[in-house]
């Protein structure tokens, strides 16, 4: 999509941000919460919230270094490479799921690919993270100079629109 976007073959796209895209602009449109998502057997499971600090020991996957997913996930829930137990990683959302499907171990998604269906096609178990901030920010991005800058902050407005319920549900699950 950053490449597209670059080269003006799209005009705009949803990006999760901080991304570091030269030359465009963008609105925060919302938030997209982490969950974690392991096997049915996995002990965290058992758990109506998972802390943070939980995810210490356990087998945690996420996606190859350098991934903006990964770095988001890892910063959301305040941990570092080395806070993470285990060696494997995949190069997309679904490889991951399906090593934990594999019993490698349990990972970290975000709601918008939980919404799309995919810890249901891997029968993963989902639970929700403790803190409230485990969030990455989602962004409706464009080039600067855009002709369609107009365009996409309508865009922008109507997203935040239709997501503003959902956003109140989450910020109200948030102060419990």
């Amino acid at each position: 999509l950053a490449e597209r976007l670059i080269d003006g073959s799209i005009d705009a796209a949803l990006i999760a941000l901080p991304y570091d895209l030269p030359g465009i602009e963008w609105i925060t449109v919302g938030e997209d919460p982490f969950y974690f998502a392991g096997p049915a057997d996995s002990p965290l499971a058992a758990k109506k919230t998972v802390e943070p600090g939980d995810l210490k020991t356990a087998p945690l996957l996420l996606l190859d270094d350098g991934h903006c997913l990964r770095e988001h996930a890892l910063d959301a829930c305040r941990l570092g490479d080395s806070d993470i137990y285990g060696s494997f990683s995949a190069t997309s959302l679904f490889t991951l799921t399906q090593m934990v499907r594999a019993g490698l171990g349990a990972t970290l998604l975000p709601k918008m690919a939980i919404d799309a269906g995919l810890a249901a096609a891997s029968d993963l178990l989902v639970r929700p993270l403790a803190a409230r901030d485990a969030v990455r920010t989602i962004g409706l991005a464009w080039r600067k100079g855009s002709g369609r800058k107009e365009e996409c902050e309508l865009l922008a407005a109507t997203i935040k629109a239709e997501r503003a319920p959902e956003e109140a549900a989450v910020a109200r699950a948030k102060k419990r």
